[in-house]
């Protein structure tokens, strides 16, 4: 069985910022410096109107392709929950825009804050099994057109984003066993409930005050924050221990971890619970937000740029969220 690896990674942040200060001109009664302390967040990014994931995710690529070679790219996987169209596939779009291969698989999956670790896994499967020998696997998200306007909540952690990166054919072990999980019973514990064909867009719902803005309706984003934090420090301690006995390590052979960027809040009371030494635990949301299956290849592409990674290097990587699903795996860079 072929082996497979991540050999590069480029991401891309919409132009707009939003910052605390932003946020509380908004809504007066909330403290910019009690938001950052809380989740760890300064500023995040929006898509502008009219800019979707498909456009966030081709300048992503196109930042990867300045030191890859498209034309040797023979698969393209794109993950993301704000696709372009319901069908066809934004991977289709894609392919054409980027100039990529007639002769290529492409594919969507539809997958929130565990999407990278899961597109890895499918990645190493299309490798293994000799279909492909250099996938583009990216991530690209606008959570930002999900939210309504007056939910001061989400809107304080998620932040839009693409990021892509290469997964090639390697002699080295590069990406090692995966751990993965789900839990659909937990489906409406974030979720967009209205716009697909179970309950379809409420078109009169959105705008029904007096000041023509309304509050948030099924047809935004709905998180339920306890639920959530409940589920992942049930869940992702046990994710933590079993990616580690899969992959025949203990916890001093790994060199870096990297969790899914929810917010600081949870990533302390995971690390402290799981016992990481904060040195080898490694957050960068301040600026970014939360970039939901994007902020994994995100922190690895920084952790790497600041040096905290070198070659051979070992990383556990953890996903969690949305669906419920969770996953995790160890990498080596």
């Amino acid at each position: 069985m072929r082996n497979a690896m991540i050999t590069d990674i480029a991401y891309y942040l919409p132009e707009r910022v939003v910052t605390n200060d932003d946020l509380s001109q908004e809504f007066p009664d909330w403290d910019p410096h009690k938001i950052e302390n809380k989740v760890g967040i300064r500023e995040r990014r929006y898509a502008k109107e009219g800019e979707t994931a498909g456009d966030l995710a081709v300048k992503a690529s196109e930042l990867l392709f300045e030191r890859v070679d498209r034309q040797k790219i023979d698969f393209l996987i794109l993950c993301t929950q704000s696709p372009d169209y319901f069908l066809p596939t934004t991977a289709c779009v894609l392919q054409d825009k980027l100039s990529l291969r007639n002769d290529i698989g492409a594919l969507d999956f539809n997958l929130g804050c565990s999407g990278f670790v899961y597109g890895l896994a499918i990645a190493k499967g299309l490798i293994a099994t000799g279909v492909a020998n250099q996938i583009l696997l990216v991530m690209a998200e606008t959570y930002s057109k999900h939210m309504h306007p007056t939910d001061r909540s989400n809107r304080t952690i998620f932040g839009d984003g693409a990021a892509a990166s290469l997964i090639a054919a390697s002699e080295t072990n590069g990406i090692r066993d995966f751990v993965l999980g789900t839990d659909g019973s937990g489906f409406d514990k974030l979720i967009v409930k209205n716009g697909g064909f179970r309950c379809k867009f409420d078109a009169s719902a959105s705008k029904s005050s007096e000041d023509g803005v309304g509050k948030p309706t099924d047809n935004n984003i709905y998180m339920d924050g306890p639920a959530v934090f409940n589920f992942t420090i049930d869940k992702i301690p046990a994710l933590f221990n079993n990616v580690l006995e899969k992959n025949q390590l203990e916890s001093d052979d790994v060199d870096l971890v990297i969790f899914h960027q929810a917010n600081k809040y949870i990533l302390n009371y995971l690390r402290k619970k799981i016992g990481i030494p904060p040195e080898k635990f490694y957050i960068n949301m301040v600026e970014k937000g939360n970039t939901v299956s994007a902020t994994i290849p995100i922190a690895l592409k920084d952790a790497m740029n600041e040096g905290l990674l070198k070659s051979g290097q070992k990383v556990l990587i953890c996903g969690f969220g949305v669906g419920l699903s969770w996953g995790g795996t160890v990498i080596e860079v």
